[in-house]
């Protein structure tokens, strides 16, 4: 299966991705709508893009000019994808083969600018996707992308600042409280 890049460096570019239920790839118009949202904040930017699946998300945001993207994808087809996708378009980029839970307690703590988490939307792992937020620099930017159903948990010091709907798709912007 194939996914192209919308826009930037690599724009009109395809990606591979897995052609596997066990990932779901945010779809081009979710992808166009979410990235023209977030505008130049991506210039720059550390990029956490949890849950990869395809990597499709990391990957416009290097195209779009991010500083740096790290990708945790725990499916080893998929994680391989995505460190084939980032040799062919001669990415910078880190790729960790884990999940993100088994990630964030084995690791060396990291701050991000943005943090894309894209959990299956058969499990949204809402508790893991918490602990992300420890991730985030002062006013930083995270995105959930989710199926709308359930409520999603926003902890104290957290505040959403944006929600959006695409089909069945649903995007939840969230900020530190400053």
């Amino acid at each position: 299966m194939n996914i192209r890049i919308i826009a930037g460096i690599y724009g009109g570019r395809k990606i591979d991705a897995p052609g596997r239920s066990s990932t779901h790839a945010m779809s081009e118009r979710g992808r166009n709508a979410l990235f023209n949202s977030l505008g130049d904040s991506i210039k720059d930017a550390t990029v956490l893009d949890a849950f990869a699946g395809s990597g499709a998300i990391g990957l416009e945001a290097m195209s779009r000019g991010a500083g740096e993207v790290v990708f945790v994808e725990k499916d080893r087809i998929a994680a391989k994808i995505i460190s084939n996708n980032c040799a062919a378009l001669n990415v910078k980029s880190r790729v960790i083969k884990a999940s993100v839970a088994g990630w964030m307690e084995t690791s060396k703590p990291e701050v991000f600018d943005i943090i894309f988490a894209d959990p299956p939307y058969d499990d949204p792992q809402f508790s893991t996707v918490t602990k992300l937020f420890s991730l985030l620099k002062p006013s930083a930017l995270m995105v959930l992308s989710h199926s709308g159903k359930g409520e999603v948990p926003v902890p104290s010091g957290i505040v959403v600042v944006d929600n959006r709907s695409y089909g069945s798709l649903h995007l939840t912007f969230f900020r530190q409280d400053s």
